[in-house]
């Protein structure tokens, strides 16, 4: 998606969220750039994360700024947000056709996202035994990875 990789000055294609952006009637500017490719460069992040990765480029952007950007980006459907943990929400962009939801790790931390297809015969029996269309994007699944040392291996 063009979210990922802005277009090279003078290359002549617009990246798509831009277009997005000027065809909902916002205008394109340069902190709404440097958020979406904040969120873009940190994978999963808070807004307090944004804005540590935003201010490594400008000092003009405040974190009230970026609470309402991420609301615009996310109404625009360029970025979601998922809640990682009990801090606010983690956002990330979107991927076209990589729709997935996060593993989360309670002893480690480590986030995974999986592709929502692996869920889907879950999602199918939600939406065929209960009638409810699950937003997987949303989803997170909390427990620990079989990585991660047992409590007698820390003792």
């Amino acid at each position: 998606m063009g979210a990922h990789h802005p277009a090279a000055p003078g290359d002549g294609v617009e990246p798509d969220w831009r277009a997005r952006l000027r065809a909902q009637g916002y205008r394109l500017t340069p902190q709404r750039e440097l958020i979406l490719q904040a969120v873009t460069t940190l994978r999963h992040a808070t807004p307090d994360e944004v804005l540590a990765e935003v201010r490594k480029s400008s000092s003009a952007v405040n974190l009230s700024t970026v609470y309402r950007t991420l609301e615009v980006l996310e109404g625009l459907g360029l970025v979601r947000h998922a809640h990682l943990s009990d801090r606010a929400p983690t956002f990330h962009a979107v991927d076209d056709g990589h729709e997935h939801f996060h593993l989360v790790c309670r002893k480690c931390g480590r986030v995974s996202s999986v592709d929502v297809e692996e869920a889907a015969r879950f999602l199918d029996a939600l939406r065929d035994r209960r009638g409810f269309v699950a937003d997987a994007g949303h989803l997170a699944i909390f427990g620990e990875c079989v990585r991660c040392p047992t409590d007698e291996e820390t003792q």
